[in-house]
């Protein structure tokens, strides 16, 4: 598809046109046509993984001046998960404009959430190679502009149990478990405590006076630690 749609899209003009050729490469593409691996996005991706992240950060510390560290992390986890980034690139179909392997593009690679958000990562750093730090940053409040707004206004997910299982199954399956420690209390004021496992390592604690509250909490507990 013709890259100046894609531009139009996006609303930023490249003054160098092999930056976004580049933001675009896949991988398999790069593979099949015998090319270097410097063509394809992996090394974009890394910086505009770090830039998008620096951003973001900064921007809910502007934005939250009374929130405390904790909720910052994880309304910034919110904001630069896969699945955030697969829904800011569908805003300008940034899959259809991927060069793709063919063996990628019979797999569904256009709209594979893996392979868009990774290249939404590497045009975010083509704009800051091309046009600098502001350049990036104004592309990135654009396109992230509702998600932001959804994390700061307090809709962003508060199921903290998936938050956790997204967060630990990123790279791979892993044993995730909720065990209860104890029980205190009569029948209809019971508080539970409850400790969450990944793969037989307990990596958080909870309470509640509910099964489903105290382990919500354990999750709340083990997404704090990883972020500390």
């Amino acid at each position: 598809m013709n890259e100046a749609v894609l531009v139009e899209k996006i609303g930023y003009r490249f003054k160098d046109a092999a930056l976004l050729e580049t933001a675009l490469n896949h991988k398999s593409y790069v593979n099949e046509n015998g090319m270097s691996k410097s063509y394809s996005n992996e090394r974009l991706e890394f910086l505009g993984d770090a830039i998008l992240e620096g951003l973001i950060s900064e921007e809910l510390y502007k934005r939250l001046p009374s929130v405390e560290e904790g909720v910052l992390t994880r309304l910034r986890a919110y904001i630069v998960c896969e699945k955030s980034l697969f829904r800011v690139a569908g805003a300008f179909s940034l899959g259809d404009f991927l060069n793709l392997g063919k063996g990628e593009e019979q797999c569904g690679g256009r709209n594979r959430p893996s392979v868009v958000s990774d290249a939404l990562e590497a045009l975010i750093g083509a704009v800051h190679l091309d046009g600098g730090a502001e350049a990036a940053r104004r592309f990135v409040m654009s396109a992230f502009a509702e998600v932001i707004g959804e994390a700061a206004a307090g809709s962003a997910s508060s199921d903290y149990k998936s938050d956790l299982q997204e967060r630990l199954q990123a790279d791979g399956q892993v044993d995730i478990r909720y065990l209860v420690d104890r029980q205190e209390g009569p029948d209809h004021d019971k508080l539970f405590h409850i400790s969450v496992f990944r793969n037989g390592e307990r990596i958080g604690r909870g309470s509640g006076r509910s099964k489903k509250q105290a382990e919500q909490a354990a999750a709340k507990d083990a997404l704090a630690r990883a972020a500390r």
